[in-house]
């Protein structure tokens, strides 16, 4: 091998060592939504539009969901590394499976209330809580409302409800119809739906569980228990990059719609801007939400739903609060400090 030939084999191999390092400090991260791309995903899709994933040198990429249940499934098989689902449909998991070996972990709180609500129509007549007693009232049946129905029932004393359930397309359908009284579902999704069906807004009650006597905490992060051993720094650097990209959607959700738009060219992007600010105000920038901190949980209140799901949910074993959540990867509270001031 002459001089020329061996300097440019040697550059080669020097600039190949230099890619394959840069690779190796770019941690993939596969995440999974809970729903599909509509107003809320922004908060994830936002801060991958603008970079700030790929600046704490991860390479994340973000799949639509189909209920919280699919994606801690699919976190806890290994299929993803983090996921967006809601804490009782983890709580449930870790109950039903106690002795599988990949539990995921909630590590940010999002959802600081549940969205489960229920809605009816004004001219059923049902004006609050008391009003659905020996009513008809309709959900799929892995709804998260439906399924903390007895949390609800027993807060508010109602009982003799009968239940019909359905697929999520036909929920809103039937109520508008007059098949059902009521239905559950995320207050943000259901009421947008039901106007969608040709209802005015003024003409629907809504009952969210949060102000109802629920005090069931909503969506986590979650991550799975092979992430958070082989690589905690990557946790970290997701969960401040999110916060990062958080404080910029609420700040201006019309801007951060574009990033749902970019993944779903069909979107109806007035209506998805509604739901984002709907989902905003009634669940991550809520009272509950500047009184506990962003992204935080108090221990009495986690053990409290950790009961209150064992109970409503039957499950095989009772939850342990202490197992579903770890904070220790949390921001710091400075960072964490993003809801923006009351109205």
């Amino acid at each position: 091998m002459n001089k020329r030939s061996l300097i440019k084999t040697t550059l080669a191999l020097a600039l190949s060592a230099a890619a394959g390092t840069s690779f190796a400090q770019t941690t993939p991260i596969k995440f999974q939504l809970d729903w599909r791309f509509e107003g809320p995903a922004a908060l994830f899709l936002s801060p991958a539009a603008k970079g700030y994933f790929k600046d704490a040198k991860l390479d994340v990429t973000i799949d639509a969901g189909n209920g919280s249940g699919g994606t801690v499934t699919r976190v806890a098989s290994g299929s993803y590394d983090m996921g967006f689902a809601d804490l009782a449909a983890l709580m449930e998991f870790h109950a039903n499976n106690p002795d599988a070996p990949n539990k995921p972990v909630a590590v940010m709180m999002v959802y600081n209330n549940t969205p489960a609500a229920v809605l009816a129509l004004k001219k059923s007549g049902i004006k609050t809580a008391a009003d659905l007693n020996g009513k008809k009232l309709g959900a799929p049946v892995f709804d998260a409302g439906r399924k903390a129905w007895p949390v609800f029932a027993k807060a508010n004393n109602v009982s003799n409800v009968a239940w019909t359930a359905m697929d999520p397309p036909l929920r809103e359908t039937m109520l508008v119809r007059g098949d059902v009284d009521a239905i559950t579902g995320f207050s943000f999704t259901s009421l947008l739906n039901i106007e969608a069906r040709g209802v005015k807004a003024e003409d629907v009650v809504v009952l969210p569980y949060a102000d109802n006597g629920v005090k069931l905490y909503g969506n986590v992060i979650i991550a799975s228990p092979k992430m958070i051993k082989d690589n905690p720094a990557a946790v970290r650097a997701f969960l401040q990059a999110f916060a990062k990209g958080a404080k910029d959607v609420m700040a201006k959700p019309e801007a951060a719609i574009e990033s749902v738009k970019a993944r779903d060219g069909i979107i109806n992007v007035e209506l998805e801007t509604r739901r984002l600010k709907l989902a905003i105000d009634s669940v991550v920038n809520s009272a509950d939400a500047r009184a506990e901190g962003f992204g935080q949980v108090k221990g009495p209140r986690l053990s409290l739903m950790a009961s209150q799901v064992s109970d409503a949910f039957a499950t095989k074993t009772r939850v342990s609060p202490e197992a579903v959540w770890n904070g220790s990867f949390l921001p710091t509270v400075a960072e964490l400090n993003i809801l923006p001031a009351k109205k």
